[in-house]
């Protein structure tokens, strides 16, 4: 896998990042990182260039996914899956102050995945 495509997941509950990891993986694509704060999510993708990120918006510590997202932008856009939990209007409004390729809905299934891959970062 050392020419596929990296994938960066921000996701702080470990057993949603490692599905992720898996179906990812499971699919060709390399994962460059799993982050669970915003902070983290940054570093790691100044540190990787991924060509494609899936951000949980809620995260372990005082920001958010979008934080991180709008702070990603400023290195390089990049295409921004992002993933919640909540359906209300003022999280959907947050993430679309960033620049959002997609937004998924938890749980979020196997085919979702599959589908932002081929649509954002194409092999």
């Amino acid at each position: 896998m050392a020419d596929a495509p990296k994938v960066l997941i921000v996701e702080d509950e470990m057993m949603i990042a490692e599905y992720f990891k898996i179906i990812v993986e499971n699919y060709g694509y390399a994962v460059c990182g799993i982050a669970r704060t915003a902070d983290d999510a940054v570093d790691l993708a100044r540190e990787n260039d991924p060509a494609l990120v899936f951000m949980d918006v809620r995260l372990v510590g005082a920001k958010d996914g979008v934080d991180a997202a709008l702070r990603i932008h400023d290195i390089k856009p990049v295409p921004m899956v992002y993933i919640t939990g909540s359906r209300e209007q003022e999280t959907i409004d947050r993430i679309r102050t960033n620049h959002p390729s997609d937004i998924l809905i938890k749980p979020v299934l196997e085919e979702q995945l599959k589908e932002a891959l081929e649509r954002f970062c194409p092999r």
